[in-house]
């Protein structure tokens, strides 16, 4: 009786506490909560101040960078993504303390991966604790639109216990923090990036198309900029805390699982859950298979049976098939990240 009356009592608080602090999910003015962290002129503002293009060419890319770090929070841009051929280009979106933790950074990832003339975009998603940089924990996925020809929406909810990717208010990827995981759960605060970059050592099959600069510049223009975090200078505090987990972001109702199932049965690519040879037969703790109901869909290397990149075909739904026979070929698959050559900013 007196265990259920101390758990009344904390509950009380935490509802306490949330209902009087919620988080702001509405977009900033560029100059409220960003700054320039890169790029000169590759950096333009529009008149308005709402949104901001960023460029990459032969001289530069850029990027911006968050005026606070954040202790968890909900960030989001929307982006539209730059056309024709754009293989090596990397747009990316992303969570990361490197200026303030060099040796041991934590680190949340959306990398949008440029392709040839004709070829799909590709996203990634990463997830990095207290310097894991060997340790990547990578997924690629196909997009469901073309993202060239109008902005759509990237976000990271990010609590104490999860982080969840989300594309368009549908959630993508949602890793858990478990024990096992120890430090390579990110948990000190970061700031919020956004870049532009010459990726051409990795990002379009393993690095065999470059960046062709005969096609530069190439500009993504990011719009809608959500800054629903804990600021660090403020201590992000127990009230903040607590607004945070249990906004709707960081929230997986049912519905939201369904959803997120769906999308990775149709768009996902590789995932590092069920990739046996990339750390000797390793799988990572968080990875979540516990009836095997997903292995089947996915080769050894962790490229999945169902979805296979191809030429541009964003109007046509992704149709759900039987998975191929498995048609091993020699070498490492395209969609397998190259090991050692990510970017760890």
């Amino acid at each position: 009786m007196a265990t259920g009356a101390a758990l009344m009592v904390v509950l009380s608080w935490a509802a306490g506490l949330a209902a009087a602090a919620s988080v702001d999910t509405s977009p900033v003015p560029f100059q409220a909560g960003y700054m320039p962290l890169f790029g000169g002129d590759n950096l333009v503002r529009s008149p308005g101040g709402r949104s901001v293009r960023l460029k990459l060419d032969r001289r530069t890319g850029s990027g911006f960078v968050s005026k606070s770090a954040y202790h968890h929070g909900y960030f989001s841009a929307s982006i539209k993504l730059p056309d024709d051929h754009t293989a090596g280009v990397v747009v990316a979106f992303y969570l990361s303390n490197a200026d303030v933790f060099p040796r041991n950074h934590d680190e949340v990832d959306f990398e949008l991966l440029g392709n040839r003339r004709g070829h799909e975009w590709r996203v990634q998603t990463n997830v990095y604790g207290n310097g894991s940089t060997s340790r990547g924990r990578e997924e690629r996925y196909l997009l469901p639109f073309d993202p060239t020809l109008r902005p759509h929406a990237y976000a990271v909810a990010w609590t104490p216990t999860a982080v969840v990717f989300y594309v368009d208010g549908t959630p993508i990827r949602e890793v858990v923090r478990v024990p096992a995981m120890g430090g390579d759960f990110p948990s000190k605060p970061m700031s919020v990036y956004a870049t532009i970059w010459d990726g051409s050592a990795w990002a379009t099959e393993g690095g065999r198309y470059k960046v062709d600069y005969a096609h530069a510049p190439f500009a993504a223009d990011f719009s809608q900029l959500v800054l629903g975090g804990c600021p660090a200078a403020a201590g992000g505090g127990a009230r903040c805390a607590v607004a945070v987990m249990t906004a709707e972001f960081a929230v997986m109702t049912p519905a939201k699982r369904a959803a997120m199932r769906r999308f990775r049965r149709r768009h996902l690519l590789y995932t590092v859950c069920h990739d046996r040879y990339r750390y000797n037969g390793t799988v990572f703790p968080e990875c979540d298979d516990a009836d095997g109901s997903e292995r089947d869909d996915f080769h050894r290397w962790g490229e999945s049976k169902r979805v296979s990149p191809g030429r541009r075909g964003y109007k046509q739904q992704h149709q759900e098939e039987e998975p191929r026979a498995d048609k091993a070929a020699a070498g490492r698959p395209s969609t397998w990240p190259t090991i050692g050559t990510l970017r760890a900013d």
